[in-house]
């Protein structure tokens, strides 16, 4: 429960990052709303794609949270450097990774500068949202 409620909560730490600090200015579009296009088989309207895109983001924020949460109960050198290294170690998997294995975004060469450094940027936020949170719920559990 713990891990949940903190992948929630940093999911919207790294959505306010991502606001400020966008990682795709000219076009490029967004993993989770290119996840959404393949699942449906077709294109979507704006408006649906927007909607699952956000589903999506929010659906696997929590989830990574959930993991991290569970994951710091059986080893806690997990939560090392205050969840920095669960955020980074998260951006690597994702976004240097897996999305550009699945064709949801470019290959890290090929990303910008700014996508590069905006992602580690709302990442390495998200590691620290989420330990923070899920240690002050787990104490209150």
């Amino acid at each position: 429960i713990a891990g949940l409620v903190a992948g929630l909560a940093a999911t919207a730490a790294k959505s306010c990052i991502e606001a400020m600090f966008p990682p795709r200015v000219h076009g490029e579009p967004d993993p989770p709303e290119v996840l959404a296009e393949k699942v449906a088989g077709h294109a979507l309207d704006r408006k649906t794609k927007t909607h699952a895109g956000e589903a999506i983001h929010w659906a696997f924020g929590a989830a990574a949270g959930a993991a991290y949460g569970a994951l710091a109960e059986y080893y806690p050198a997990a939560t090392d450097k205050e969840g920095a290294a669960f955020g980074l170690a998260l951006m690597t998997l994702t976004q240097e990774t897996a999305l550009p294995a699945m064709g949801l975004s470019e290959d890290v060469e090929d990303q910008t500068a700014r996508e590069r450094t905006s992602e580690a940027t709302s990442h390495l936020v998200y590691g620290l949202v989420a330990e923070r949170v899920r240690s002050f719920v787990r104490g209150l559990i």
